[in-house]
């Protein structure tokens, strides 16, 4: 198969040529499974594993490969398995921070073009999950796209598109049932030949479903959800690329436990752009949209323009954000230090001219 078909473009084309390279073979990451790679070229396809220039480089946080990469992979004979010597640098990437307590982040999917970010329309339905992946995938530099599965199975289908178009700004929404096919027509003009697509979303909204009827058979294990809050368990249990019956390129990816939020903080100030647009009409410019007067946050939200849950669920990424880049990066641990000991500061002055006032 042609480095075409798995997507290669004049972008990746024209890093390989900007450097020499002996002996290696273009190749794209198509599934992992532990340390071995599943590699796809003009060879064909066949298992590689990391060279050991490259792991030292990726304990040290350099770019470990991912599924979607472009790698530069050496064969040692006919028959074994390759050698990943490098990582060709990346169009996009959809990264979270490492489950756990550590403070790393880990890609999930490189050179995306587009994100199908799936929410199931049934008990376990959640626009603030939506938000949480609305803003990684702005940050990743691919085009989100919200797919919500299971209409066949919801009584309001039109509420709650409504309520998803309202927190969505303006990204493409696309209702379909994997089970009966509905909606499948609109979802394909985002499939377009060549370019790369992730299906994202936590366990049980239909992903391996969609996979599914997408590629007009059965690829991935499906498993019902548990009928008291419609939560799934992991079928899908490995990233891989597949090719659809129209070219384009589709990216399973295990249902996510949890999504914490990498490097996001210009994301957030994407995803909730409207909530922007109200606070530069309040009255301070440092407004925490709490009991401020001339708040035009809160004045929305009681004239019901805003819903008050996407205000708190804003706040909350924003403290998520704001505590990891103080745990990555000591500058901004520092400015932190800094800011809270100029509000006790304030605080003691406060209380010191409240203490004259009264014995005054």
């Amino acid at each position: 198969m042609s480095l075409k078909r798995w997507g290669w473009s004049a972008y990746f084309e024209a890093l390989w040529n900007g450097a020499e390279r002996e002996g290696v073979f273009p190749a794209r990451v198509i599934s992992q499974q532990r340390k071995f790679w599943r590699v796809a070229g003009e060879f064909g396809e066949a298992w590689a594993e990391a060279s050991g220039a490259l792991r030292l480089a990726g304990e040290s946080g350099g770019d470990w490969p991912a599924v979607g990469d472009w790698v530069a992979v050496e064969f040692p004979a006919a028959g074994e398995n390759g050698t990943i010597r490098e990582v060709l640098a990346r169009k996009s990437r959809f990264a979270r921070k490492s489950p756990g307590k550590r403070m790393e982040e880990q890609v999930i999917a490189a050179n995306v073009d587009t994100a199908l970010l799936v929410s199931a329309m049934d008990k376990d339905f959640s626009p603030r999950r939506v938000e949480r992946y609305l803003a990684q995938c702005w940050e990743s530099g691919a085009k989100p796209v919200v797919v919500l599965n299971k209409a066949d199975a919801c009584g309001e289908v039109e509420a709650l598109v409504r309520e998803i178009e309202g927190c969505v700004a303006g990204t493409s929404v696309c209702v379909l049932s994997a089970r009966t096919g509905q909606g499948f027509g609109e979802l394909e003009k985002f499939l377009t030949d060549g370019e790369t697509i992730v299906l994202l979303g936590s366990s049980g909204v239909g992903k391996s479903s969609i996979v599914n009827r997408l590629m007009g058979r059965a690829v991935q294990e499906t498993q019902e959800v548990r009928e008291s809050d419609s939560k799934g368990m992991h079928t899908t249990t490995a990233r891989e690329i597949f090719v659809l019956p129209g070219g384009a390129l589709l990216m399973d990816t295990p249902g996510l436990r949890e999504l914490q939020l990498w490097n996001a903080e210009e994301a957030l100030q994407e995803t909730f752009a409207d909530i922007g647009e109200l606070a530069a009409n309040c009255r301070f410019s440092n407004c925490t949209h709490g009991s401020e007067p001339g708040c035009a946050v809160q004045e929305a939200i009681a004239k019901g323009e805003l819903d008050a849950a996407r205000l708190e669920n804003q706040k909350k990424l924003e403290r998520e954000e704001k505590f990891q880049q103080r745990k990555i990066d000591p500058e901004a641990k520092q400015e932190e230090k800094q800011r809270v000991k100029q509000i006790h500061k304030e605080q003691k002055e406060h209380y010191r001219e409240a203490k004259k006032g009264r014995k005054g």
